[in-house]
């Protein structure tokens, strides 16, 4: 679908080596025994591996710069609290955007901003979902802008579920089955919510520009 939930599935995925992978992971796993048993140098080195992530989400969830940096806050102080309950044989990133959406649910309850001030869906941590190369002119750059607000918009108008499921699914580019994990629901739920959010987006992009040629 054009400039709709499909440009946000063009997100860059960086493919390792399986032994860096296992190297990676091996070593995240040794920083997680090691802040569990109170070693806080471990505890922040997770948070440095961790911290683009985390904030990326809670940008695209809530919206702002500074609602994001609050609950990014929040996350690894709850993070820090419940360490000692993550089990190894979990995926930690997983259990991380758990607790970041759980989070970020708890604010927009709070700071009533399901809709009102959803701005942004990137970061600085997620230049690959909507980058623009070098390559492009001003032209090409300045409608690619106009998309990635338009999507912006549209992604505001989601109920906060089917907004928590499209940017799992297709800005993080998780599988459906690690997103229903996380949501704390089925996949046959997930694939609904984000084949709703997706009609949802396509059908404002398309009354947006039509409205547009009108008014032109």
């Amino acid at each position: 679908m054009p400039s709709g939930a499909h440009d946000m599935a063009l997100a860059v995925e960086i493919l390792l080596p399986v032994k860096a992978l296992t190297q990676a992971q091996t070593s995240l796993t040794l920083l997680i025994e090691r802040a569990a048993s109170g070693d806080t140098a471990a505890f922040e080195q997770i948070m440095i591996h961790s911290q683009q992530r985390v904030m990326a989400m809670t940008w695209r969830m809530l919206g702002n710069e500074a609602d994001a940096r609050d609950a990014s806050q929040e996350v690894f102080l709850r993070v820090y609290k419940y360490l000692g309950r993550f089990k190894q044989d979990q995926d930690f990133f997983a259990w991380l955007y758990r607790i970041t959406i759980n989070v970020c649910r708890n604010f927009a309850k709070k700071r009533q901003l399901y809709s009102s001030r959803f701005t942004s869906l990137t970061a600085d941590a997620d230049e690959g979902a909507f980058a623009v190369t070098a390559e492009e002119d001003a032209e090409e750059a300045l409608i690619h802008t106009q998309q990635r607000e338009l999507i912006t918009r549209a992604m505001a108008t989601l109920p906060e579920k089917e907004r928590a499921s499209i940017v799992l699914r297709d800005v993080e580019g998780l599988p459906t089955d690690e997103v229903a994990r996380i949501m704390n629901s089925s996949s046959t739920t997930v694939r609904s919510q984000i084949s709703s959010a997706r009609k949802k987006i396509k059908i404002y992009c398309e009354h947006y520009l039509r409205r547009k040629e009108r008014s032109q």
